[in-house]
């Protein structure tokens, strides 16, 4: 009778007999508002302005209760995305992840070209210039730093005031096809060395075939800086 008495008052009071406690829609957005915040302050400290704002998430969502306040973190990199997604976990005895998605934006100091720059164009500290600009609308990055591009080669044409990327340069190459170079063999600390003749043009670091002057043999080596090539003994 007891039993039966008291699924009736349930009926009538609407009160589970189990109240679950969940973490709701509700609690992921502060998260997600609360990572970025903390991640924008962080940004500004180090010279950049951030715009952030949180995607929308389902107001039904309800994930079991966390233990301790759930994890965020960016699911990529931020600087090469204007909608990164976040994720959101919580681990314990039920534990659960998920994507949230955001719009962000990043501006802070990169280099452009000062005029317009030609195909094989060679940069000096000159050409360029630093402009705050949104380092985060292309995903192909930006440089900061004249010194990393200065001697470096442009790949092809480009305006003035263009955000230089790591795609429009490359390095000239150390090596041209027909120099004269210096073939060295080395074993650890040993080497020997010999006159070359260089069969293609290569950059420092590319592989590139060479024609021994004194064995008429042609072998394959690493260009090391101009005029130079290494092989393994």
């Amino acid at each position: 009778m007891r039993i039966i008495f008291l699924a009736v008052f349930l009926v009538f009071t609407g009160q589970p007999a189990i109240s679950l406690a969940q973490t709701s829609a509700a609690d992921i957005q502060r998260t997600a508002e609360h990572f970025l915040s903390d991640w924008s302050e962080t940004m500004a400290a180090n010279g950049y302005k951030t715009r952030f704002e949180v995607g929308s998430i389902d107001r039904r969502l309800a994930l079991a209760a966390c233990e301790s306040a759930p994890s965020a973190s960016f699911a990529g990199d931020p600087t090469n995305s204007t909608n990164p997604s976040l994720l959101i976990a919580c681990s314990g005895e039920r534990p659960w992840r998920m994507y949230v998605p955001a719009r962000i934006e990043i501006h802070g100091p990169a280099l452009v070209a000062s005029r317009a720059l030609a195909r094989g164009e060679r940069l000096t500290p000159q050409l360029v210039r630093t402009e705050t600009v949104q380092i985060n609308a292309s995903r192909r990055g930006v440089i900061t730093q004249a010194a990393q591009v200065s001697g470096m080669m442009v790949r092809r044409p480009v305006s003035a005031g263009t955000v230089l990327t790591p795609d429009l340069l490359e390095a000239p190459n150390a090596i041209e096809r027909g120099d004269h170079v210096v073939i060295t063999a080395r074993s650890g600390s040993f080497s020997v060395s010999t006159r070359g003749k260089a069969l293609a043009s290569a950059s420092v670091g590319e592989q590139v075939l060479v024609k021994n002057l004194r064995s008429e043999r042609t072998v394959k080596a690493r260009a090391t800086r101009p005029g130079h090539v290494e092989i393994p003994m």
